[in-house]
């Protein structure tokens, strides 16, 4: 079984950063395509980020696109979202999650589509 354990948020003023992490174990975490996704209060879970298992193909939702980064780093069982240039509208809770099927031609935008799931972190933007 896999489990994800994210970190990294808190409160920040807007126009600042933060670095999000989502920790993996129990898995073979170098052959899972991974996002971010987050959840605002009132709304369904909204896709942030994508990377596949190899960390080469990304894809961002519009509405983060040249400010937020994702990556990972295999050797560490561990995916990050960096994240710049934060708005109030960025406020919610974000999670990491773990696609095992086989590598796609494309990143998975859908929550269903993912398989594993973290608890989340709070990001709370102020203005």
């Amino acid at each position: 079984q896999v489990q994800l354990v994210e970190s990294g948020g808190g409160l920040v003023q807007a126009g600042g950063s933060l670095r999000l992490s989502c920790a993996a174990s129990g898995g073979t975490f170098s052959s899972y395509g991974m996002g971010w996704f987050r959840q605002a209060p009132g709304k369904e879970r909204e896709f942030v980020a994508g990377v596949s298992s190899t960390g080469i193909n990304r894809h961002y939702a519009d509405s983060v696109k040249g400010r937020f980064t994702i990556s990972r780093d295999n050797a560490k069982n561990t995916l990050y979202l960096q994240m710049n240039s934060l708005k109030p509208e960025d406020t919610a809770v974000y999670y990491c999650g773990a696609d095992r099927s086989p590598p796609r031609l494309t990143i998975p935008t859908v929550a269903s589509t993912y398989d594993y799931w973290g608890r989340g972190t709070q990001v709370t933007v102020s203005s």
